[in-house]
């Protein structure tokens, strides 16, 4: 479970979806299982009721879910775009590198760790090739060493 004295560092966005999402679960989900319980509360016997079980566990899990996303948002460090220093890979910053291992071009936008999405290239300031790339400036050349052995990298932009 996330320590909730740990700071989260979150993008613009990434604070946005977080509020959205609890927003949701409060107001909507709350009062879908609200419903839930008591429509399980008329099919009698409490102690044999398996849709009230179920409706119960599926709030405790609301509620868990609930009290993990206000400690996010208590904790949170929100990177501004008026933050990110210009010229130099900061989380917030677009960055577009030549694999020099692989000889291929990518772009990966450095987040926080919340919001980390490397399928559609969102990378932690935390991962490996996010790590070694922070600080970095145009034409740096930077080694990321992966579970999967050590790449080499070349900025060739950085925007955000």
């Amino acid at each position: 479970m996330l320590n909730p004295n740990k700071e989260v560092i979150l993008t613009t966005d990434g604070l946005q979806k977080l509020e959205q999402e609890l927003e949701v679960l409060k107001v909507v989900k709350r009062q879908e299982i609200a419903e839930r319980i008591k429509e399980a509360r008329t099919f009698g016997d409490l102690s044999e009721n398996a849709e009230y079980d179920e409706a119960k566990n599926a709030q405790a899990e609301l509620e868990l879910r609930i009290e993990k996303l206000e400690n996010i948002l208590k904790f949170a460090i929100v990177v501004d775009d008026d933050d990110i220093p210009k010229g130099i890979v900061y989380v917030g910053s677009i960055v577009k590198v030549k694999n020099l291992t692989h000889e291929e071009t990518e772009t990966f936008e450095i987040v926080g760790a919340r919001e980390a999405d490397p399928f559609n290239g969102r990378i932690s300031h935390e991962s490996p090739i996010g790590a070694a790339l922070m600080g970095k400036k145009k034409g740096d050349t930077v080694d990321a060493h992966t579970p999967s052995g050590t790449i080499k990298f070349k900025v060739m932009s950085i925007t955000k």
